[in-house]
């Protein structure tokens, strides 16, 4: 049985790996360590949190003392590191806290399972540590070409400077002590129980609450979509079988201007859910300030290493999204807290 603690497992992306990976792996034990921040909810987990391969535990990765407990407890052999501090404007409002959870939360990690493997002679066996980070740490794209693994780091907001720092962490722990990692990064994700500040459920849930569509600038910055699962997939595939120490690309080629997104969101819901939902709604507000133009991923690495390659395209995977949400609005509700108003308030009430 391999055992894999999973950091940030209550957040979207991590609840949907963790679900995954229970799914379809009979050898893994998993321990969800999640602070519990305003994004993480335990309702992602509703249909695992009775496997008795899994369990959660409610702490920080900046905490050293538990981190350093839990490994000697559970023994890890993986650990993918999910948790981070992930939202572009939160960041230009407080970066403080994503240098916090983002750098030092990851070299807790590394510290911890650096010490416990060595301790142990476990680099004998085929432990791994995985960091999910960004195509943001790459900066931006000009109208044509795409991001490789080879291209610069070049952040331009202090979420993606967190997450590149975080990156040359993983790697120096690679160069230094041969520790066994990787890392990836990933164009933008959607799906279930992705937390309504992301742009797709924002414009979804204020589609069905016939509020505003606030979309910065002209619209036109494109980004490269990937359907939650197959993310979910590559990360497995890069647990199971990447090199240690290389880095792996993931992107979806489903590149789309953010005013089509929320085009495409508006058309749908007028025409299978609420006829009211209309273009009306969208607003153009003044947009993010260091907004990158445009994200592209080449994933030809791990397609042509790992033989992984997405198979969900975007026009079906959007129907997939907002039928979801659709079906959950009860998931919706709890999540739009008093705090989330609050901050939606700050960030678009005065654009």
């Amino acid at each position: 049985m391999k055992k894999v603690l999973v950091t940030g497992g209550a957040g979207f992306i991590g609840s949907n790996f963790i679900i995954y990976m229970l799914k379809n792996h009979d050898d893994i034990i998993i321990t969800n360590l999640d602070s519990l921040t305003y994004s993480g909810n335990l309702n992602n987990l509703r249909e695992i949190e009775t496997d008795n391969r899994y369990s959660f535990v409610r702490g920080d990765v900046t905490d050293e003392t538990l981190v350093r407990r839990l490994f000697e407890q559970k023994d890890f052999d993986w650990v993918v590191n999910f948790a981070a501090e992930s939202h572009v404007d939160r960041a230009i409002l407080n970066p403080n806290i994503f240098i916090l959870t983002n750098v030092s939360g990851t070299a807790n990690l590394l510290s911890a399972a650096r010490e416990h493997w060595e301790n142990s002679g476990a680099y004998k066996n085929s432990v791994k540590f995985l960091q999910v980070s960004t195509d943001e740490v790459y900066g931006s794209l000009g109208p044509t070409g795409y991001f490789t693994e080879s291209t610069p780091l070049d952040p331009h907001s202090p979420y993606s400077a967190s997450k590149a720092s975080a990156d040359l962490i993983v790697k120096s722990y690679f160069d230094t002590y041969s520790m066994p990692v990787n890392i990836t990064r990933c164009s933008n994700n959607y799906g279930p129980y992705q937390f309504p500040e992301k742009l797709i459920p924002l414009m979804i849930n204020n589609c069905l609450s016939h509020k505003e569509l606030p979309v910065y600038g002209d619209g036109m910055q494109i980004r490269d979509w990937l359907f939650v699962d197959d993310h979910c997939k590559a990360i497995d595939a890069v647990l199971h079988d990447g090199v240690p120490g290389e880095v792996y690309n993931i992107g979806g080629h489903n590149e789309r201007a953010n005013i089509d997104i929320v085009k495409t969101i508006v058309r749908y819901i007028s025409e299978t859910a609420d006829p009211a939902v209309g273009e009306h709604l969208i607003k153009h507000v003044k947009d993010r300030k260091g907004h990158d133009r445009r994200y592209g991923i080449d994933p030809e690495k791990i397609k042509n290493e790992l033989g992984w390659q997405p198979e969900t395209g975007f026009d079906t995977g959007i129907k997939i999204t907002i039928d979801w949400y659709l079906a959950n609005k009860l998931w919706m509700q709890q999540v739009i807290d008093g705090e989330y108003e609050q901050y939606y308030q700050k960030i678009y009430g005065e654009r």
